[in-house]
């Protein structure tokens, strides 16, 4: 579908790490909605619920998921039981995501073919695929073997659109998916600095980099690890990015251009 107008709207449903002392704070979870489209960026621990509030989560278009860490797929096993047990008969829906996600999931069950019951994988690869309303675009960074950053732009070229980081351990990977005017969402892990050897995440600096070198409009940032202070990291990109810097919560809101 193209041609449709409205905005592109961003809810922020889940935006932790792997573990948190953030009351509230649930895994990644990040619902793109533009005109008739609906698009869940990652389904990560403890974000059914403000998925379900947020929209009957069988009507989604697709759920597009970086890497395969439990904190951004695992509820996924939420959205499958509820698909196959809530509606007679079952629903179905959409997920794009690295190579080995149904594998992993019906081992956790130890129940092959428990995930296609209900979901339709498809393997992400790079380059551009449409989801209603919408065109994602991936391209893969630098975390696990096979993690991807997305941009997600309205399929009719006009507007700017939101490039997802997922976890990276290194900024310029996503460089190239970026278009002057998009709003970036970027894990900040380490906050302010600096990232431990090895761990192959962000901090404030490398994510302030990545801003001002690219030309965004404006920086949301998300999955900070427990133990780091929020305004310090704000503070460590607007030391070097002057556009607008938000660190989100779950609740949050935003239209993408706006």
């Amino acid at each position: 579908m193209s041609g449709t107008i409205g905005s592109l709207q961003l809810d922020v449903l889940g935006a932790g790490p792997a573990y948190t002392d953030r009351a509230g704070a649930s895994g990644a979870a990040y619902l793109l909605r533009h005109g008739p489209t609906s698009l869940l960026l990652d389904l990560g621990q403890g974000s059914f619920p403000r998925l379900a509030a947020a929209l009957e989560p069988s009507s989604l278009d697709a759920v597009v998921i970086s890497h395969l860490h439990p904190d951004h797929f695992i509820d996924l096993v939420a959205l499958r039981h509820y698909l196959y047990w809530q509606f007679k008969p079952a629903r179905r829906g959409r997920v794009l995501a690295p190579a080995g996600l149904s594998r992993r999931i019906d081992a956790l069950h130890e129940d092959p073919g428990f995930t296609a019951r209900s979901l339709d994988v498809e393997d992400v690869v790079p380059g551009i695929r449409a989801v209603g309303t919408l065109t994602v675009e991936a391209r893969r960074v630098t975390h696990t073997d096979d993690s991807h950053a997305y941009r997600v732009a309205p399929d009719n070229g006009t507007g700017p659109g939101l490039v997802y980081t997922g976890d990276c351990g290194r900024a310029e990977d996503v460089d190239a998916l970026i278009r002057a005017g998009d709003t970036l969402l970027s894990e900040v892990s380490f906050g302010p600095g600096p990232v431990q050897p090895g761990a192959i995440h962000l901090d404030g600096p490398a994510v302030a980099a990545l801003a001002k070198r690219t030309g965004v409009g404006g920086v949301l940032l998300t999955h900070l690890q427990m133990g780091f202070d929020t305004s310090a990291t704000i503070e460590s990109v607007r030391a070097t990015y002057d556009g607008p810097v938000t660190l989100v919560n779950p609740g949050d809101r935003f239209t993408i251009g706006a």
